[in-house]
């Protein structure tokens, strides 16, 4: 039974291929947790959500499939 709450092996591969529609899907996936971790006075703050994103960016874009 495949869990619901992870994104799919070929949406990962795809992202980390650059395809612009499965990197959005890897985005909006973990939008809400990145803008909660973000969360400071109960505000969320851009610079933290930014630097969330762009660190979660750099990392899909370095990870390697080992067949």
């Amino acid at each position: 039974m495949r869990n619901s709450r992870l994104l799919p092996y070929e949406t990962i591969v795809q992202a980390a291929s650059g395809e612009p529609e499965a990197v959005n899907t890897v985005l909006q996936h973990y939008r809400s947790h990145i803008r909660y971790v973000a969360l400071v006075n109960g505000q969320i703050d851009q610079d933290t959500e930014d630097y969330i994103t762009q660190t979660l960016l750099t990392a899909l874009f370095k990870f390697r499939f080992e067949g």
